[in-house]
């Protein structure tokens, strides 16, 4: 099939609005619910119901889409964004942190249907632009990165209550991305794409599956972590609100502004070593850290982080294109972003009990053995691929 340039285009416009969304979340999340929560420990648990939001819905929005097509379930996403920040926004008002938890449960399942973004882009790319229409896309979240803090910083004293006028943005937000989604084209699937396939035991038993869902994951877990903490510890260090969104802008360039060339990288060089590389860099991260609590600690950390975390989820969403058949592509995807998105749900509810326990540093050495987990994954698979090579026929490059 030919590349549609302009539905890449496209997509990765949605992708940038719908980081609008979440790194405005990012930077709210943590001192909203540090202010509305009566246990200071649940500070994040905004964030924790964010990501369970999206982990209920990552299957039934993959599934979705897979009988309405991508443009109507990325539609339904953005409704229900809609309706998301508008309960924030209420529960503000009310001063009520379980409402607060019920809108980011549902703001996550927008984030469910806008992660199928990736997946699109590739149904719209020829096989050899297929890495790079999915690095394309996610590069899109470079003006997300930057409009999403500033337009929390924004809205925050826009009303009398804090924050509030920032989620009705985030609601304006929602409905621009209606607008453009109304614009995509991506094929529908065939009616023997949109269901059978083979069960997902044996899906997830594949080892390409099994290292893929890895790297998406744990990269993602850890990122997660350490992201939705740094508002607060920069606020135990003093550190104003400014500081804090300058560093979550930076951190968000540096999840997406390398998928302007990911792909070319992974062409040349193959997922698993664009993989090791993100690890290492997630790691330096980690190093940096440790090394002070200066805002340019923190930023130099963030930064670090977000390219190691473009590395390794660009990298895996690479390798899963090879462990599903059209059948089986639409449960394949779900079942990768549900388990990302569990992953997640527990970093960003580990986020608020460890920084508030053992504080920023040893919350940081936690990451460590994860981050050692992917790149040690990695290397397995690229030993096994290795080994298949030289005993039988070659598979198409992955790694």
């Amino acid at each position: 099939m030919r590349t549609s340039y302009r539905d890449i285009f496209l997509l990765a416009c949605c992708q940038a609005l719908l980081l609008v969304n979440n790194s405005a979340l990012i930077a709210m999340n943590g001192l909203v619910g540090y202010a509305l929560a009566a246990n200071k420990a649940l500070a994040t648990a905004g964030v924790t119901t964010f990501v369970l939001g999206s982990a209920v819905a990552a299957m039934p929005a993959a599934l979705w889409m897979a009988k309405v097509g991508r443009r109507r379930g990325f539609m339904t996403g953005s409704a229900v964004a809609i309706i998301g920040s508008g309960t924030c926004a209420l529960a503000l008002a009310l001063s009520s942190f379980a409402l607060f938890c019920v809108g980011t449960a549902l703001v996550g399942v927008y984030t469910a249907f806008g992660l199928q973004y990736r997946f699109a882009a590739a149904e719209v790319a020829s096989p050899d632009f297929k890495a790079k229409a999915i690095s394309l896309v996610l590069a899109g979240g470079i003006a997300g990165g930057f409009l999403g803090p500033e337009a929390s910083r924004w809205g925050r004293d826009l009303l009398p209550v804090p924050f509030l006028g920032s989620f009705l943005i985030l609601a304006v937000i929602a409905v621009c991305a209606l607008a453009v989604q109304s614009r995509v084209r991506v094929p529908m699937p065939a009616l023997a794409e949109s269901g059978g396939g083979r069960p997902l035991s044996e899906i997830a038993s594949q080892p390409v599956f099994v290292v893929a869902a890895i790297a998406a994951a744990l990269g993602y877990g850890v990122m997660n972590l350490l992201m939705t903490a740094t508002p607060l510890a920069m606020s135990f260090c003093n550190h104003p609100y400014a500081a804090a969104a300058f560093v979550i802008e930076w951190h968000v360039v540096g999840m997406y502004a390398p998928g302007f060339f990911t792909g070319s990288v992974i062409q040349r060089y193959g997922a698993l070593r664009v993989i090791i590389s993100g690890s290492l860099l997630a790691a330096a991260a980690v190093g940096v850290a440790l090394a002070g609590n200066q805002i340019g600690h923190f930023w130099a950390a963030l930064g670090l982080l977000g390219i190691g975390w473009n590395l390794m989820y660009t990298g895996g969403t690479t390798l899963l294109t090879d462990a599903y058949t059209p059948r089986d592509k639409a449960k394949t995807q779900g079942l990768n972003d549900f388990i990302v998105f569990a992953v997640m749900g527990v970093s960003s509810l580990s986020s608020g009990a460890l920084i508030d326990a053992a504080g920023w540093e040893r919350m940081n050495a936690v990451a460590l053995p994860f981050i050692a987990i992917v790149a040690l994954a990695a290397m397995w698979f690229g030993a096994l691929r290795r080994r298949q090579r030289a005993g039988g026929p070659a598979r198409p490059k992955a790694s």
